[in-house]
């Protein structure tokens, strides 16, 4: 059984959850297609749009339209790979876009992602209201989650938000693991170039040009425009708030499920930890040498050769150091040296429940012999605080009792959520407030649905990390939601979208929900049928993680 002393040295950063027909309308509608760079004129077909790069023909239902499987860029592959993204070639004709493409090359990761092993990548998906009042609408670019190592665009539906806000929703997919955020010395281009170890973020800064060249051919508006993620998505967000590359791509930003203030991984570090994964590849004494080596292993051998998080030294995230992200985002945003857009920013409940939830259905938790699912026991929650927070175990050991949860799950989940995401998400979101307007939130819903496929835990999963993302996207991997929690959603989406709008989640016909500063601290609770202020700091104890880290 591993401990999460043992789960690498990098745990108290962006943790996962480990390995973790539509008919056509009769009646055409105006559409709109691009005839020079993002220029629209009036087209009576409204699944057939224009794109700088070429047609596309896609899907349209008496409610949105869909085009999925649009190339934004091309990922050099195999010897060329570890390279910035290349102009997606253009195509004559009409290209079908009713389908969408695979993730970039992952292994099996949480219930809604899907195992790869392409580099063919780089493709988004467009989704847009049936009809709108012919104005250009705001544009969302949602960055999934999943450790910068799984997950894939098209499972997070756009149709909620662009039916539900009026908005145009795309959706990407981003070099992932070693072939989007592996730093090694090897592959630096040339002597001080430093370019590798981000890859996937300028694979989502291309995707954000393309909007900025495409948005007026679906209607949307490329000077409005949000860039929003979760989890390792708000890791990005946070990335391009600080990336130079990024200015002028993005009017708005949110973050959800992590926040700007724990530093990125250090040039040095990365190319420290590479080393690991280069021995995991086979590569460390190949005697053609290790960028050869590297060059010749195919896609899949690189994704398995880097497997699960908390399975190696080696870890895939962005890298601060170098042209793409010169300054580290913790320190812009502290400096306030940032790209200055209006933020929302939150976090789940329950944010470790799922993680626990990883550890035990993947046998990390079971006794030798034992066969999983395995609960935690009392026994590990002490052993895993203990490796955790050393010294300072017993301190924290005594804020949160065992006794005071229905299991050491629960309690141990209550620890690492207020270490490692509520502190954290709360002073990212005092630091945005000096600076931008700042909205913030907490998914609270105890009874959110869970994975439908998995056996079911064997604790109350709260509202755990993901929970939220149902309630604002079309998803097939999750329990249906209620009635109340269907109203919760369309709330949800409504002030979403009307921060995409106007730059507030405020208006009449919605809960209040005050900006965020250093006076009001206002946070606002999303629960069906009781939306409203929550007292943030003290329910996850801000203030002892605060005096801990003093």
């Amino acid at each position: 059984m591993r401990t999460i002393g043992q789960l690498g040295p990098r745990l108290r950063r962006w943790r996962t959850v480990a390995a973790l027909g539509a008919a056509v309308a009769a009646l055409p509608i105006v559409s709109t297609a691009v005839t020079g760079a993002g220029v629209p004129h009036q087209q009576s077909d409204p699944a057939v749009v224009r794109t700088d790069h070429g047609t596309v023909r896609g899907t349209v239902t008496e409610t949105y339209r869909e085009f999925q499987g649009i190339p934004y860029a091309a990922a050099p592959e195999g010897v060329r790979r570890w390279r910035s993204p290349e102009p997606a070639p253009a195509w004559s004709g009409v290209r079908d876009a009713t389908t969408p493409k695979p993730g970039c090359a992952q292994l099996e990761g949480l219930p809604m992602d899907e195992a790869s092993g392409t580099e063919d990548c780089l493709y988004l998906n467009v989704t847009t209201p049936r009809q709108s009042s012919g104005r250009q609408l705001p544009v969302v670019v949602w960055l999934h989650g999943g450790h910068f190592l799984f997950g894939q665009g098209d499972t997070y539906g756009g149709q909620r938000l662009a039916i539900g806000g009026e908005m145009v929703v795309v959706t990407l997919n981003y070099r992932l693991g070693p072939l989007g955020f592996l730093a090694h010395p090897a592959l630096e281009g040339g002597r001080g170039a430093d370019t590798s170890g981000n890859y996937g973020l300028e694979d989502q800064q291309a995707a954000l040009r393309w909007v900025r060249a495409n948005a007026a051919a679906f209607g949307g508006d490329s000077g409005n425009v949000t860039i929003a993620g979760q989890s390792a998505g708000a890791t990005s967000v946070c990335a391009h708030l600080a990336a130079p590359g990024s200015g002028g791509l993005f009017h708005r930003a949110i973050m959800q499920s992590n926040g700007c203030v724990m530093p990125f991984r250090t040039r040095q570090e990365a190319r420290d930890s590479s080393a690991a994964f280069v021995t995991a590849a086979g590569c460390a004494d190949d005697p053609a040498g290790v960028e050869s080596c590297l060059r010749g292993r195919s896609a899949q051998q690189l994704v398995e050769a880097a497997g699960y998080p908390g399975q190696t030294a080696w870890g895939a995230e962005p890298v601060a150091g170098g042209p793409v992200l010169p300054v580290d985002p913790a320190e812009a945003v502290a400096t306030g040296r940032f790209h200055r857009v209006p933020v929302l920013i939150g976090a789940t409940r329950d944010e470790w429940r799922a993680q626990v939830w990883g550890m035990e259905r993947t046998g990390m938790l079971c006794a030798p012999g034992a066969e999983a699912p395995c609960p935690l026991t009392d026994d590990q929650y002490r052993g895993m605080v203990e490796a955790t927070f050393g010294g300072d175990a017993a301190t924290v050991l005594a804020r949160y009792p065992r006794t005071r949860y229905g299991s050491a799950t629960e309690a141990l989940s209550a620890i690492m959520t207020d270490f490692e995401y509520a502190r954290p998400i709360f002073d990212s979101a005092r630091a945005f407030s000096r600076h931008v307007p700042t909205y913030m939130y907490e998914f609270a819903d105890r009874d959110a649905p869970f994975y439908a496929k998995p056996a079911t835990p064997s604790f109350p999963t709260g509202a755990y990390h993901t929970a939220e993302l149902p309630y604002l996207f079309t998803v097939d991997y999750s329990h249906p939601l209620s009635a109340g929690q269907e109203r919760l959603a369309q709330t949800m989406v409504a002030s979403w979208s009307r921060f995409a709008h106007a730059g507030t989640p405020d208006r009449d016909g919605l809960p209040g929900w005050p900006r965020f500063d250093g006076r009001t601290q206002y946070v606002q609770a999303f629960v069906p049928d009781a939306i409203g202020r929550t007292d943030f700091a003290v329910a996850h104890q801000v203030e002892f993680w605060r005096s801990l880290s003093s």
